[in-house]
C-alpha cells in the first residue's frame, strides 16, 4: 500500500510580497555549510592548500556562479533546449526549477580553474595552476554532496523528478496530484549521492592519504556519484521531454554520468604521475 503524502507549498513564506521557495533555501543552504567546511578544511594542518579570507569569499562567489550559470546552462541545452529556444527569458527563471548537476559540475570546475590562475598570476599562491585548482576540488568534492542532499530534498517538495510507477510499500502518492504510486526517487539519490557519498569522500580524506595527490579525490567523488546516479536512475521517470534515449531505457542521466566516470577515472589516474603529486 502507498504512502499518501500532502504536498509541501513549494513557497516556503514571504517577505513583503516576495515568495522564498524551498529550492533556493536548499542552495543558500548547501552555500552557507559549504563555506564553513571550506573554511575547516584549508585551516587544517593537513590541508594541501591554504587560503586567507579574502580569498576564500573570492572562491565562494566563483562557486556560486558556477553552480548557477553552469547548472542552468547545462539543464537548457541538455535537457530541454527546443522549449528554451522558444521561450528564451524562461532561461533566467530559475526559480521554477531545471538545474543540471553535470553542468553545474562543469562550472564548478571551470570557476576553481579560473580562480586559480587568478592567483597563480597575481603571485597569491605559489605552485602551478592545475594543482591548486585540483587542491581545492579535492576539498570540494568532500563538500559537494552536502549540496546535493538539500538539492534533492528540494526536488521531492517541488515533485520533481519523481520515480517511475511502482508497487513497493514505500511507495508515495501526492494527494491531489497523482493517483500513480511511484519511487520517491528523490530521496533515494539524497541518500545515495548526499549523505552516503558524503561519508566516504569524508573518510578517504580524512584517514587516508589521497588527498595528497591532486585531482585524486575529485577524481573518486566523479566516478562513485556516477554510480549511484545511473543506479538511481533505474527508479526515477525519464525527463517527460526527452524519454528513454534508447529501447533498452538509457536514459540522459545514466549517459552523462557513464562519460563522467570516464573522466573521473581518468584523473584519478593521472593523479598519481609524479610531477603533480
Amino acid at each position: 500500500m502507498a504512502i499518501t503524502i500532502n504536498p509541501i507549498s513549494p513557497v516556503a513564506f514571504s517577505v513583503f510580497g516576495l515568495d522564498v521557495r524551498w529550492y533556493a533555501l536548499a542552495y543558500v543552504a548547501a552555500f552557507v555549510i559549504g563555506y564553513f567546511m571550506l573554511r575547516h578544511f584549508v585551516r587544517r594542518t593537513d590541508s594541501q592548500i591554504k587560503l586567507d579570507k579574502r580569498q576564500l569569499d573570492d572562491l565562494l562567489t566563483a562557486i556560486i556562479l558556477g553552480v548557477i550559470i553552469g547548472g542552468r546552462l547545462g539543464y537548457v541545452l541538455l535537457y530541454n533546449l527546443p522549449f528554451f529556444l522558444a521561450h528564451p527569458l524562461e532561461i533566467f527563471a530559475v526559480w521554477h526549477g531545471g538545474m543540471s548537476f553535470h553542468g553545474g559540475l562543469i562550472g564548478v570546475i571551470v570557476a576553481v580553474f579560473l580562480f586559480a590562475h587568478n592567483q597563480i598570476k597575481h603571485k597569491q599562491i605559489q605552485g602551478t595552476t592545475y594543482k591548486t585548482a585540483f587542491n581545492i576540488l579535492d576539498i570540494l568534492a568532500v563538500i559537494a554532496p552536502v549540496g546535493l542532499f538539500f538539492g534533492r530534498i528540494a526536488n521531492f517538495i517541488n515533485i520533481e523528478v519523481m520515480g517511475r510507477p511502482t508497487d513497493v510499500p514505500w511507495a508515495v502518492v501526492f494527494a491531489g496530484h497523482t493517483t500513480i504510486p511511484r519511487h520517491p526517487s528523490p530521496l533515494y539519490e539524497a541518500t545515495t549521492e548526499g549523505i552516503l557519498l558524503f561519508i566516504i569522500m569524508y573518510c578517504l580524506y580524512r584517514f587516508t592519504g589521497l588527498r595528497r595527490y591532486a585531482g585524486a579525490l575529485g577524481g573518486i567523488l566523479a566516478m562513485l556519484y556516477a554510480v549511484f546516479r545511473i543506479f538511481c536512475e533505474q527508479f526515477r521517470a525519464p525527463d517527460v521531454q526527452i524519454g528513454f534515449l534508447t529501447s533498452w531505457g538509457l536514459t540522459m542521466g545514466q549517459l552523462l554520468s557513464a562519460i563522467m566516470f570516464v573522466a573521473g577515472a581518468v584523473i584519478f589516474a593521472f593523479a598519481f604521475r609524479k610531477n603533480v603529486k
